[in-house]
């Protein structure tokens, strides 16, 4: 068997895989929508002095190519990075480990399978492209050269940097989890900043846009101002170009080809640090390995089992008493230490640092960013809310007990609320002694808000991975830069939206029930 027959089959079985999901779908309706938000005058590209271009071919096809390279470079991510972790799942890594694949080509493989997944939201929304066009276009005359090229050149080469990206954090050591999926949403924020740096050689085509642009408005208007802002539901732009599409010279060509090879690159990169799933390998990782040991029924001390006896030794159990107590306290606690279970020295010497922060902050402004800080310290802590039972196949076993429903999935969401309590007590405390009724009212809608949005997206997913990545974005665009209707922490009373949030809480915490009783149908 050649080895592109054998990278057939593992591209097909991981799309296939992919594309069966509902995140899949979700993501290109999000993306589908983006596109219509181009069409429909929902999502604007303004340059200088408030222009746009006219909607034809060109300008439809540029800026839906620019929000696709953008939007699927971020959540894209999101939705490819879990091929070799599923691999490791299902045991599939072992069989493949045992024939003579090298690691190069499984990485290259994997990342060819991200790209495919990914390529094909392109592909749905080159297609989206033309409709758009005769629908809702300025000039109807479609040209399917400047209206699909965009695409082509811009979106796919982002893409194949998403998918090689993908691979690289499922690959190296201390990024492979929720840690990974935190820090690429700032990966991914440093180089959108970055890409201005870069000129028109950056992945996404945001300057190459702007420069094309900006020499067809130069002729025009030649005061116009050198500016370029892609918001949704932004300030409209008041004045129409013609932009009549992207010069495809042989530089710029080759600047965009240059980004796959570089995926390539990445991918390669990437099988340096991987395992081939063997877990001895993994020097970074130090297990502890217990010895046996059998505890006799008579009460006396447990003996070490003899290499040459092949006697076995019954346990017994010790009956529990019957009791009616609900003893719903002592299960919060046990979640709580579930939670905390396996944090190290210096995540509590951080999060003790932001309390300490939240409550001896001179300042306001001091107090309101360790809170923020302090609130999303715990990310991978909420991020197992619902989710744990999931990740170690403990469902029949917790779902087969007695009123699991009723007590186990309040008791998780009163865990996490304790969880943000503690994080923020501080804040909470000084809001409460200078009377701040306000304020601490926003603090009391977030500390409820975080674990029953975690609850909801752990449940309804099965996986963490859904809520490590929609904080993080929420977060980021709420409290740490105050948008108003999105800052969940009511850091200031301008952002505030404490009853909503509240309200928001329990929607979130009903669905998570709904969800769980579904789960309990199947279980």
């Amino acid at each position: 068997m050649n080895s592109a027959h054998v990278l057939h089959r593992m591209v097909q079985a991981d799309f296939l895989e992919r594309a069966r999901r509902y995140s899949f779908l979700l993501t290109l309706a999000g993306a589908l929508y983006l596109g219509y938000g181009v069409a429909t005058e929902k999502v604007w590209v303004v340059i200088g002095n408030g222009y746009r271009g006219v909607y034809n071919s060109a300008w439809i096809g540029a800026v839906m190519a620019v929000c696709c390279s953008t939007f699927l470079s971020l959540v894209g991510f999101y939705v490819v990075k879990n091929s070799v972790q599923c691999d490791t799942e299902t045991r599939v890594g072992q069989i493949l480990a045992a024939t003579p694949m090298r690691k190069s080509f499984y990485a290259v493989a994997k990342m060819v399978s991200n790209f495919a997944v990914l390529a094909s939201m392109v592909i749905v929304l080159m297609l989206a492209a033309v409709a758009m066009q005769l629908l809702h276009a300025e000039i109807k005359q479609v040209s399917i050269w400047k209206l699909w090229a965009p695409f082509l050149l811009i979106a796919l080469p982002a893409m194949a940097i998403t998918a090689a990206l993908a691979v690289l954090f499922e690959m190296l050591p201390l990024l492979n989890g929720g840690v990974g999926n935190v820090v690429y949403f700032f990966v991914w924020t440093l180089g959108l900043a970055g890409s201005i740096q870069l000129g028109a050689t950056e992945p996404t085509g945001i300057q190459l846009l702007f420069r094309s642009t900006r020499s067809a408005l130069l002729k025009i208007d030649p005061n116009n101002k050198d500016s370029f802002s892609l918001t949704i539901g932004g300030t409209r732009a008041v004045r129409t170009f013609l932009w009549n599409g992207f010069d495809w010279t042989a530089p710029i060509v080759l600047s965009r080809v240059m980004w796959m090879y570089v995926a390539v690159g990445i991918a390669l990169l990437a099988s340096l640090f991987f395992h081939r799933f063997d877990p001895a390998s993994e020097l970074w990782r130090k297990k502890k390995r217990a010895e046996l040991v059998i505890a006799p029924a008579n009460g006396e001390m447990p003996q070490r089992p003899s290499t040459g006896s092949r006697s076995v030794q019954t346990a017994q159990l010790t009956p529990l008493a019957a009791t009616r107590n609900s003893r719903f306290l002592q299960l919060v606690l046990c979640e709580l230490r579930l939670m905390l279970k396996g944090q190290r020295w210096w995540w509590y010497a951080g999060a003790a640092g932001l309390l300490i922060g939240t409550l001896v902050s001179p300042s306001a402004d001091a107090r309101e960013g360790c809170l923020i800080a302090a609130w999303f310290w715990p990310i991978l802590i909420w991020s197992q809310m619902g989710a744990r039972e999931a990740r170690y196949a403990t469902q029949s076993l917790i779902f087969s007990s007695p009123r699991a429903l009723p007590r186990q999935l309040p008791a998780i969401w009163m865990a996490g609320v304790l969880v943000a309590a503690l994080a923020g007590a501080g804040a909470g405390v000084r809001l409460l002694m200078s009377d701040d009724w306000h304020g601490l009212l926003g603090w009391i809608a977030g500390a409820l808000f975080i674990p029953s949005l975690a609850l909801a997206l752990g449940v309804w997913s099965g996986r963490s991975k859904a809520f490590e990545a929609l904080y993080t974005v929420w977060w980021y665009i709420g409290p740490l830069h105050h948008t108003a209707g999105w800052d969940f922490m009511g850091t200031t009373p301008a952002s505030s939206s404490s009853m909503a949030y509240i309200l928001a809480a329990a929607a979130l915490l009903a669905t998570a029930y709904i969800g769980r009783r579904v789960r309990l149908g199947y279980a």
